[in-house]
């Protein structure tokens, strides 16, 4: 049994008898607020290009530290997300318009932070034709021509599945391509997501890897998994060439969203990294604040010759 498995499994056999007891929210996951003037500073910039941030819109814990450094993860294709996975804090429903200006938009918000590492994501637009791919693309050429220093990674949505919408995102060369499995298999339907999306995701991944990019994932665990469901995720995300990961806490963002099943201590964060590492990924980001995005730079060029 690995150290994740018996960690996990200890945890669940020293739970009380008499059902579940909602955990109390321990230390280690206290931040600081906003003081710092690069905080408003950044908030200047995203309003006066009219931009949305995963950072908002996700309620992320780091946005005060990642926007003191001056850095933000960037959400295109509007605010509004048309899934409704139960984990998530993005506004959900029916998207209403896009702005044709958004790929220029963020290039010239990356220019103006002065950002040498730019990560773009965006809410799941399955209403859009190519699940907006080509906005993806638009907006990789528009930041490298802008500001051809800066290294570009996305965090995609599945495109459900399509293979031809990937390709012409990896084709914009992207530096990485990140792509979140969230939870482990089982863990699919306690977050309102289907099973077989759990294998489309890893197939996103394997393609990404086929058609030459970098790829990435994250997981959150606090959602019910157990070790072995742990264990099973790392190797299928090793089975289709998974390079970079990062493991953190999950947070009920309101009490419409599962409850967190338990919170796990910084060093069962450092025994996940660990087991991860061992399994073969280049480069582990493991801790109970850790989001897809954190330090995103530094996990990419301590795992990239020539990275930095």
């Amino acid at each position: 049994m690995s150290n994740i498995q018996a960690s996990i499994n200890q945890s669940r056999e020293s739970a009380p008898a008499d059902g579940p007891v909602r955990p109390a929210k321990p230390s280690w996951l206290k931040v600081k607020l906003p003081a710092h003037g690069s905080f408003f500073e950044v908030s200047s910039i995203l309003k006066r290009n009219h931009l949305h941030t995963i950072c908002q819109s996700a309620k992320c814990p780091n946005i005060a530290e990642c926007w003191t450094a001056r850095t933000a993860t960037l959400l295109i294709l509007g605010d509004t997300c048309t899934r409704q996975c139960g984990f998530c804090a993005v506004k959900k429903g029916t998207p209403v318009g896009m702005s044709g200006e958004e790929p220029e938009q963020v290039a010239e918000a990356v220019a103006s932070l002065g950002l040498e590492y730019a990560v773009v994501t965006s809410v799941t637009r399955d209403d859009l034709p190519d699940g907006g791919a080509s906005v993806f693309a638009r907006t990789i050429r528009a930041i490298k021509e802008r500001r051809p220093q800066a290294r570009v990674e996305v965090l995609v949505p599945d495109f459900q599945g399509s293979e031809e919408a990937l390709a012409a995102v990896i084709t914009a060369g992207p530096d990485v391509l990140n792509h979140n499995l969230e939870t482990t298999e089982p863990g699919y339907p306690r977050i309102n997501r289907h099973l077989e999306n759990y294998r489309r995701s890893l197939g996103v991944l394997k393609t990404a890897k086929k058609l030459g990019a970098l790829t990435k994932s994250g997981l959150m665990v606090g959602l019910g998994e157990d070790g072995p469901e742990v264990e099973q995720t790392l190797l299928d995300l090793r089975s289709v060439g998974c390079d970079l990961l990062t493991f953190g806490q999950y947070l009920q963002p309101s009490r419409q969203n599962p409850p967190v099943s338990r919170y796990y201590a910084p060093e069962e964060f450092e025994a996940m990294r660990a087991r991860a590492l061992e399994l073969g990924f280049r480069n582990v980001a493991a801790g109970p604040l850790v989001r897809s995005s954190y330090q995103a730079h530094a996990l990419f060029s301590s795992s990239t010759p020539g990275g930095a």
